[in-house]
């Protein structure tokens, strides 16, 4: 499961940076996931609550902000928000292109949408409530 991989590789890095900070506990994790990552958000959040268990995090309430794809179309010039309706690959595996909604163009330059990020956590220092860290 891709998401399993992804969301232990988000959790070791928040632990990481919480013990670094001297936490007694990770009270929030925020994320941004970008719609092109193919990334299942209800799946990421069943992986947290597995791998969370027993660890400084369990209890921590994990915030998911889903990033919409942003283009810059270097044939039009275009850029902004393009409409992404699912998956783009079709059934067959075969790779379907996202194209500029203004002049149609396949050879787009991807400038958000891709992105997983940890934008922040807030965690418990000595029984304190911590900003970002």
């Amino acid at each position: 499961m891709h998401e399993f991989s992804t969301m232990q590789t988000i959790l070791e890095t928040v632990l990481n940076a919480a013990k670094a900070h001297g936490a007694e506990n990770v009270l929030e994790i925020n994320l941004g996931i970008g719609q092109l990552t193919f990334l299942n958000l209800e799946q990421l959040r069943f992986a947290f609550s597995v791998l969370s268990k027993g660890t400084m995090a369990e209890n921590a309430k994990l915030h998911i902000r889903r990033v919409r794809p942003r283009i810059r179309c270097p044939n039009c010039g275009y850029q902004g928000l393009i409409k992404y309706d699912g998956p783009e690959y079709h059934l067959l595996g075969v790779p379907i292109p996202l194209k500029c909604d203004k002049c149609g163009s396949a050879e787009l330059e991807i400038k958000a949408g891709r992105e997983c990020i940890i934008r922040g956590i807030k965690v418990r220092v000595h029984g304190e409530r911590q900003g970002e860290a």
